[in-house]
């Protein structure tokens, strides 16, 4: 973070009237401020304590592209607790700040996809589509190998159909088996292994 130092008295950090007015009144203020402290690594509490107070979606993406800008392991911890929000909107940035950070939410894939919430669990689907394909099959694999919803196996295999290797063949046979008497996961299972196979030839 930078600092700068006068002729007396010990160095100031320059970017704490940024974060002083991310609690301003004035809306233009907070988004200047939140778009000032973008890749300020020092900022995350500031800003992760920001995002839970604003109220303005314009502000609001600010933040998350701030902090999504961090890029490291406090944003993403700032950022995760929104995936549970009851704004559609702001589940939705949360998601796509998320998936451009594939190797920072890398630590937090498998707690997400054991979640005891299935809409979390069907979220963090989305979160392994820009991961590297390997890792992104083996978590999405471990899910379904044990998932009972439908649907979040439904939204593990849609992600997988684009990014998943030949190695995730077993387990979309496997859940083809367990959930013949829901007709729509077996077509997309077949569409998963078409594509997954034409891949592999």
């Amino acid at each position: 973070m930078p600092l700068v130092r006068g002729s007396k008295g010990p160095a100031r950090d320059v970017d704490t009237p940024h974060r002083a007015a991310l609690d301003s009144p004035d809306a233009e203020s907070r988004w200047m401020a939140a778009r000032a402290l973008s890749g300020d690594p020092a900022a995350v509490p500031a800003l992760a304590a920001a995002l839970g107070r604003e109220p303005l979606p314009r502000v609001r993406e600010a933040i998350m592209t701030a902090l999504m800008r961090i890029g490291n392991a406090a944003s993403v911890e700032a950022i995760l607790p929104y995936l549970r929000s009851q704004d559609a909107g702001l589940r939705a940035a949360a998601i796509e700040a998320l998936q451009s950070l594939p190797e920072a939410i890398a630590p937090f894939m498998a707690p997400l996809l054991s979640d005891g919430d299935s809409d979390v669990r069907l979220l963090a689907t989305e979160l392994a589509r820009n991961m590297d394909a390997a890792e992104a099959t083996f978590l999405l694999c471990g899910l379904i190998e044990r998932e009972q919803h439908p649907n979040v196996c439904a939204a593990a295999i849609d992600v997988l159909t684009e990014v998943g290797t030949p190695q995730a063949l077993p387990a979309l046979e496997s859940c083809a088996v367990r959930f013949a008497d829901t007709p729509f996961l077996p077509f997309a299972i077949a569409v998963a292994i078409a594509r997954i196979s034409g891949a592999e030839g």
